[in-house]
């Protein structure tokens, strides 16, 4: 799965970094950088640069944090919704491609079984 994973990912323009970052201010919404840093494990020093870079793309966008005035938030902009749509539509349009030219229909059916059990597995508590 690694592999897969890492081989679909080949298919990214933005860096993987900046991808994750995106990706998890999608899914979890606004946060501070601090909170960024400890969701990808990565020092907070860290997370500063790639925050500013997404912000210098227009990706992300910067508010007043609602009940600590010394933080804010980092969260989508409509440019980085965008954005990560478009990274994984490519991913998933080459994995379909992928799909279809390497699997047989018996492999194919065989794969879209498995998938319910991978989500099965990768949701467990």
């Amino acid at each position: 799965m690694g592999k897969l994973t890492r081989r679909v990912k080949h298919e990214d323009r933005i860096p993987l970094g900046q991808v994750a970052v995106l990706g998890a201010l999608d899914r979890d919404g606004a946060m501070t950088t601090s909170d960024l840093a400890a969701d990808q494990r990565v020092r907070p020093q860290s997370m500063a640069r790639v925050v500013g870079l997404l912000m210098e793309q227009n990706l992300i966008t910067r508010r007043a944090h609602p009940t600590d005035g010394r933080k804010s938030l980092v969260e989508l902009s409509d440019a980085g919704r965008a954005a990560l749509q478009a990274e994984r539509c490519r991913r998933a349009g080459w994995l379909a491609r992928a799909i279809e030219a390497e699997l047989t229909d018996e492999e194919q059916a065989l794969l879209a079984r498995s998938a319910t059990l991978l989500e099965r597995l990768a949701t467990r508590h």
